[in-house]
């Protein structure tokens, strides 16, 4: 089986309130899902996309194309960054939580990435866009706590306590 995977994520400022958008299709299926968090980044969601997609096939070993506009995650996956950053223990890098998923999510199938040009009319990149911008812009109560980016900006703040969230400068 074959299956496409079309992914976009989006945050209304960096951090921000964020969301991410999916298409999974395969011959005559074809599956949206999308998710608005609190407060995240774009590359989190981004990065999440591909994951939910990739977790929400059912059939180990399915072959996927993954189509997405970030850079940041294309590359990582097909330039080899991310078995780098693996080999030396993901040592100062961000979205490690994410990182691991996207590993564990992989692991049961054959990916491939394609990059799209974002903003450019590809019909599905579009679609994912507008899915991942309506989930960030949902009513504030709607939207999820992305644990794994909170958790990190408390990790910063007890490592370099003048540097945390609540801190004023000057």
């Amino acid at each position: 089986m074959k299956v496409e995977i079309f992914t976009d994520g989006s945050a209304l400022g960096n951090p921000g309130p964020g969301g991410y958008g999916v298409i999974l299709r395969s011959g005559r299926h074809y599956k949206e899902i999308s998710a608005g968090y609190k407060l995240t980044t774009n590359n989190r969601m981004e990065l999440l996309a591909v994951i939910v997609g990739l977790e929400a096939l059912k059939k180990p070993g399915t072959e996927v194309c993954v189509y997405s506009d970030s850079t940041y995650v294309v590359k990582a996956v097909e330039e080899g960054w991310l078995n780098n950053w693996k080999a030396k223990g993901f040592k100062n890098k961000k979205n490690v939580d994410l990182w691991k998923r996207y590993l564990e999510a992989a692991q049961k199938h054959k990916v491939r990435f394609m990059w799209v040009k974002g903003h450019a009319g590809h019909p599905q990149n579009e679609k994912c866009d507008q899915l991942a911008i309506n989930a960030a812009s949902a009513p504030e109560q709607e939207l999820l706590e992305d644990s794994g980016f909170m958790e990190s900006r408390l990790l910063l703040h007890s490592a370099y306590p003048d540097e945390g969230p609540d801190t004023k400068n000057g």
